[in-house]
């Protein structure tokens, strides 16, 4: 049974954050953060269900990209008790999966926790001014890809606070893996 978020706490200042990334770099909010916004998404090497959108997350931050709107990955899972999700192992799999934008490791959870994040994966969407606006899913798949036809809840949400500062009323949590605590 895939976890879920509790009802988003929308309309508030997103933590900052300093975490090492898998390209080397160190990144805060503020690196991440595009003109028009940025999505951070708690995301983990192991889960299935983050390993069935991979090619959909970096389509989908791809196009984000496009329109002024940062994007990272963070992992902030414990990676004693699932080596899996090591920060050597953080490498490996962005680099498998093509992922162009940073994959930053959260070693002691603090930023994780900051953030309420639950499951992996957990997306949150930030206006231009780092205001939470969006606490959903990518789409409608899970470890199935979502139907030909189905809407690209992330992109149009985030395209919708690009333009107005706001995230849309209706918004359909993530679900996955819950986030592996020490």
């Amino acid at each position: 049974m895939p976890v879920q978020p509790e009802a988003p706490k929308l309309g508030i200042k997103a933590p900052d954050f300093s975490l090492p990334a898998t390209d080397g770099n160190n990144y805060s909010l503020s690196d991440i953060m595009g003109k028009n916004g940025a999505v951070i998404v708690f995301i983990c090497n192991h889960c299935p269900y983050v390993k069935a959108i991979t090619s959909r997350l970096v389509a989908d931050a791809d196009r984000l990209k496009q329109e002024g709107i940062g994007f990272a990955a963070i992992c902030s899972n414990d990676a004693i008790n699932y080596p899996e999700d090591s920060f050597e192992n953080m490498i490996k799999f962005a680099k498998e999966r093509g992922f162009t934008f940073p994959y930053l490791h959260d070693e002691s959870q603090q930023v994780a926790k900051e953030w309420e994040a639950v499951c992996t994966p957990d997306f949150y969407g930030l206006n231009k001014d780092g205001i939470i606006e969006y606490r959903g899913r990518l789409d409608e798949g899970r470890i199935d890809p979502p139907p030909a036809n189905a809407r690209r809840d992330l992109v149009e949400a985030m395209l919708e606070i690009a333009k107005t500062g706001k995230g849309p009323k209706n918004q359909i949590p993530s679900a996955g893996c819950s986030i592996k605590w020490k």
